[in-house]
């Protein structure tokens, strides 16, 4: 029985590679045909029946478990009648999402003389422009709220020159389609990878910004303190910052009616330092954990709490 058992795992993992390229092939072109599709309506009426959908489907998936525990959890108070209806609110923010990255390339029309005016709107234009001239890096985080794929974009509007650390699908092919996407709106993207590290410590000696999602699970991370519960997290913003003794931004995006933004960027934080006078890893970890928190909670519904923060 163990023999036929090991036989057919060995036939099960030749197969999948087998099929590796038809899925990468099938995959790629759906992700290809959706954004063609996607960018053949106006953004309100595309992002407004993608938000539908997803509101009407989304919770029967079972990845909608995960973030009834998440919610359940951060929000003990919270009925369950609540709960599903925040459940709800996070698949319409993931539907519009999808829709609104099909058009990112026309999404900003923030205009400096007239703020107010447009799509997009910016709290903070003069931390952008300051940080764009005053010959210093600098480092920003944000989470997965609101549309985050617009912060990449806000930095590279007001010309801040740096770059944004992302993470690639694992299919191939869908994941060139959206780098090539991305790099429209995106200058400096930094693929995760071994020589992500390097790439990021040489753009800051030469003065140069880094934009980094901090908000997910990290295996190994130190431990910081999440709706008060605790979870691993990614130190490279933290060691960075330590480095280099540069500032540190929160950036988020809040997502407003009638298919507005609302991007903001924050003062620099203070973050703790350690008896050499240095960043303190985990101190400062979770002091911006902190502020995501705060994020949250203002806006729950347009946080993705269908991943596994905490585990």
């Amino acid at each position: 029985m163990t023999r036929l058992s090991h036989t057919v795992r060995r036939l099960l993992f030749r197969l999948r590679l087998a099929l590796q390229p038809v899925v990468e092939v099938l995959v790629g072109g759906y992700v290809r045909g959706s954004i063609w599709w996607l960018r053949l309506w106006p953004l309100w009426l595309s992002a407004g029946g993608m938000a539908f959908w997803a509101r009407t489907f989304g919770p029967f998936f079972a990845v909608s478990k995960v973030a009834r525990r998440n919610l359940t959890a951060a929000y003990p108070e919270k009925s369950k009648g609540e709960i599903s209806d925040l459940v709800r609110g996070v698949w319409a923010n993931m539907g519009r999402l999808t829709a609104e990255f099909a058009q990112q390339d026309r999404l900003w029309d923030y205009d400096p003389a007239k703020p107010g005016a447009g799509r997009v709107e910016v709290v903070g234009a003069e931390i952008f422009q300051r940080l764009r001239d005053d010959g210093r890096p600098a480092l920003f985080f944000t989470a997965h709220t609101g549309n985050w794929e617009m912060c990449a974009i806000a930095g590279a509007k007001f010309d801040v020159p740096g770059g944004v650390l992302y993470r690639a699908p694992n299919n191939r092919r869908a994941a060139a389609l959206i780098e090539e996407m991305r790099s429209g709106t995106m200058p400096g993207l930094i693929r995760a990878g071994r020589d992500a590290g390097r790439q990021m410590a040489r753009m800051l000696a030469e003065g140069q910004h880094l934009g980094m999602l901090i908000d997910q699970y990290w295996t190994g991370g130190p431990e910081v303190t999440f709706f008060g519960r605790p979870c691993a997290t990614n130190p490279t913003l933290a060691r960075l910052a330590r480095q280099f003794d540069c500032p540190v931004h929160g950036m988020r995006v809040i997502r407003l009616p009638g298919a507005r933004f609302r991007v903001e960027i924050t003062e620099e934080i203070a973050l703790p330092r350690d008896g050499e006078g240095k960043i303190d890893v985990v101190g400062a970890m979770q002091t911006v954990t902190g502020v995501i928190e705060g994020w949250v909670r203002e806006y729950p519904d347009q946080w993705l709490w269908l991943h596994r923060r905490w585990r």
